[in-house]
């Protein structure tokens, strides 16, 4: 949730109208948290969960096997995920661009969280505009000035890092 405000903050100060809001499924405990930034151009007027996503980000890998992840995903999004490991799904690495960074490594670099518990939110937003090229770093970096309160030198650096270090696979 904090890292889709994160990003429409980022396109905020890169002029972009934004909304950005979490979905809870029924279980809310315990099921995985869906969030959603809408970006655009023109002033949004639309009210509702985003159905048909133009890309997608995924904090943690083992969502990938047990999640429809693209259920709605436009074919060619880019996908950003969390990982240190290999992405050997060949429905996503043939369907859509695919990005991938070791959030977590970097997170506890700059002590971001705790080895159990690492906070990713900088890092995969800065993966995100590496990969991507939507939204810059320095809109990045403004986003975190405003939005978070604590450790912002280490956040920055953090999604600093992620932006040079995102591989992208497709």
């Amino acid at each position: 949730m904090i890292a889709s405000e994160i990003l429409a903050d980022a396109f905020f100060h890169e002029g972009k109208f934004v909304q950005a809001f979490p979905a809870f499924g029924v279980e809310r405990r315990g099921a995985p948290v869906m969030a959603f930034t809408r970006v655009s151009d023109s002033e949004i007027r639309e009210r509702c969960q985003i159905y048909e996503p133009d890309h997608l980000i995924v904090l943690d890998p083992v969502l990938i096997e047990t999640v429809n992840i693209t259920d709605g995903l436009k074919e060619g999004g880019w996908i950003i995920i969390n990982t240190s490991g290999p992405i050997e799904n060949k429905e996503l690495t043939e369907k859509y661009h695919i990005a991938v960074i070791d959030a977590n490594s970097i997170a506890l670099k700059h002590r971001l969280g705790s080895r159990s518990a690492p906070i990713v939110n900088t890092g995969i937003i800065g993966a995100f505009a590496g990969a991507t090229g939507l939204v810059g770093i320095e809109a990045v970096k403004q986003a975190i000035e405003g939005f978070v309160p604590m450790k912002k030198e280490e956040n920055m650096q953090a999604a600093v890092d992620a932006c040079k270090e995102v591989k992208i696979l497709s």
